[in-house]
């Protein structure tokens, strides 16, 4: 018998939902959809989909999802088959031309290391690659990019040829929260190696003219947070000649930045034991050991023991909330943080303070710290707003996607 091809499912919208899409937002919500057209069988989680407007218009391909989310939506209306491998080269080529044009290290860079895929910012919806020296680290956030693991790493091959010698997958701890029953199956490694060899997955790699250790599997994210690059080279180029605290320290970029732009002295505070280990291993091996101290405890626990904190002080905590469920609790921490912070701050202090949750918007973090600056009975002015860089790019109707934000903040 001759081989029937199968259509993959279409989605069709209701009335005027495509807007949305025709503006540059990559996500389909469930609520948008008018009718599911299927060939054969209904479609699984991560497969394929063909999403069209209610005058048929095609609007592209994308992911089908669970959720809220039903649809990722990754190709333009003009494509007419299935992305292939040579579309996912096409499309690593295409963010790779980014971070070039925009003036960051990149390929043939030793030691370079920068975010190559930024999800939605490179129309790539739950993806991230991040280059270390010629290690790429990769995570799939949904089941759509789990599934399509084999042209990634062809396509990522492809484009960087001799300037990559591995490939790591640190998607384990994501595709168990997608996938429940998989806990354990899936396991972070190196699934790619030139020439098959066994190598360290640890690379030593530099910015801003300081080395870091980078380890993927043994550290958080994909080993390091890139995305204050060009805040930390803001903060090297103003510390001066003033000690620093720097509070949820992780791995110490902020600490070395700070050093190196002259600091005397610097503590480094977090609650992970590996994560201090690894920033007095990188206060030594760039020549700061006499002038860093690595702390491990709570930092709220810390803030109310000291009476006086630092001339300045970095607050960069992880996510407090990654749903909207969990969103008035955050605003309550972040609340309670930096008051706290302010209060314990020494006239003219200088205060550096983020916030990585999505769900919490500038205008809303904003407004926490200035409620945490009337808690604390001091007066406080913003003296620079700040986001992540370039290699973390948000997609023009998207604005989900700008989810790093900062303030740095004088404290009279």
């Amino acid at each position: 018998m001759p081989e029937i091809d199968i259509v993959p499912p279409h989605v069709h919208l209701h009335p005027g939902r495509e807007k949305g899409l025709l503006r540059g937002h990559p996500w389909v919500f469930s609520g948008a959809i008018h009718k599911l057209e299927i060939d054969a069988e209904p479609p699984a989680p991560g497969d394929w989909v063909k999403v069209f407007s209610a005058e048929g218009q095609p609007l592209g391909w994308g992911h089908w999802g669970e959720g809220s989310i039903a649809v990722r939506l990754l190709t333009d209306g003009q494509r007419t088959q299935v992305p292939d491998t040579l579309w996912w080269q096409q499309r690593f080529q295409d963010a790779l031309d980014v971070r070039d044009a925009a003036g960051i290290g990149t390929s043939g860079h030793e030691g370079a290391c920068f975010r190559w895929v930024h999800g939605e910012g490179d129309g790539l919806s739950g993806l991230v690659v991040d280059l270390y020296g010629k290690m790429a680290v990769v995570q799939t956030h949904t089941l759509g990019m789990h599934k399509a693991w084999q042209d990634i790493a062809e396509g990522l091959r492809r484009v960087m040829g001799d300037e990559l010698d591995c490939i790591v997958n640190k998607s384990a701890s994501l595709l168990s929260k997608l996938r429940p029953e998989w806990q354990g199956e899936s396991v972070d490694g190196m699934v790619w190696s030139r020439g098959g060899e066994d190598r360290s997955a640890v690379q030593r790699v530099f910015e801003h003219g300081i080395q870091y250790e980078v380890d993927p599997l043994g550290g958080q994210k994909t080993g390091f947070f890139l995305d204050q690059r060009d805040n930390r080279k803001l903060l090297m180029e103003t510390v001066g000649d003033r000690p620093v605290l720097n509070a949820f320290s992780y791995t110490g970029g902020f600490s070395l930045a700070a050093l190196r732009g002259g600091s005397p002295h610097v503590i480094s505070l977090d609650a992970s034991g590996p994560a201090i280990a690894a920033a007095n291993r990188h206060a030594e091996i760039n020549g700061y050991t006499d002038r860093h101290e690595g702390v491990q405890g709570d930092v709220m626990a810390y803030l109310r023991q000291i009476e006086v904190l630092p001339p300045v002080v970095v607050l960069d905590p992880p996510a407090y909330a990654k749903s909207r469920s969990n969103r008035h609790k955050a605003v309550q921490g972040y609340k309670r943080l930096n008051a706290m912070a302010i209060k314990k701050m020494p006239e003219h202090g200088i205060l550096w303070t983020f916030s990585c949750s999505q769900v919490v918007d500038t205008a809303l973090f904003e407004d926490t710290v200035v409620a945490a600056a009337l808690t604390s009975g001091r007066t406080v002015r913003i003296l620079r707003r700040l986001g992540q860089p370039a290699d973390h790019p948000t997609k023009a109707g998207h604005p989900e996607a700008q989810y790093l934000k900062g303030l740095i903040l004088h404290v009279h």
